[in-house]
């Protein structure tokens, strides 16, 4: 939820706010949506869509974190993707996301 570190560990431009009503965008504006529920350290959800997806479509994205000693676990859902992209939605998110993130706090993906 920092435009600077979420630039800085996808490689790519991004805008978000810590804010529920807020909209953002990543991937030099490839996704986009709006942030529907924030509980900071917690819970993050957003309607979420990508550029080349339907006129309209969004699914919905759920970052759900929990302490667990010195680490924390991250728990993600998205719901409600154009079925014909999953594979591609899916090999997306380890390739440019998950993987950048461990990447990022030091961790071999």
């Amino acid at each position: 939820m920092d435009s600077e570190r979420h630039t800085e560990f996808t490689h790519s431009p991004a805008v978000i706010r810590r804010e529920v009503g807020a909209e953002f965008s990543a991937f030099d504006g490839w996704a986009s949506g709006t942030t529907l529920e924030l509980i900071p350290d917690k819970k993050i959800v957003q309607k979420w869509r990508a550029a080349d997806w339907p006129e309209g479509h969004y699914s919905t994205v759920t970052f759900e974190l929990q302490a667990q000693g010195q680490e924390t676990r991250l728990d993600f859902t998205q719901a409600d993707i154009p079925e014909d992209l999953y594979p591609q939605l899916e090999a997306g998110w380890v390739e440019f996301y998950w993987d950048n993130l461990a990447a990022y706090f030091g961790r071999v993906p």
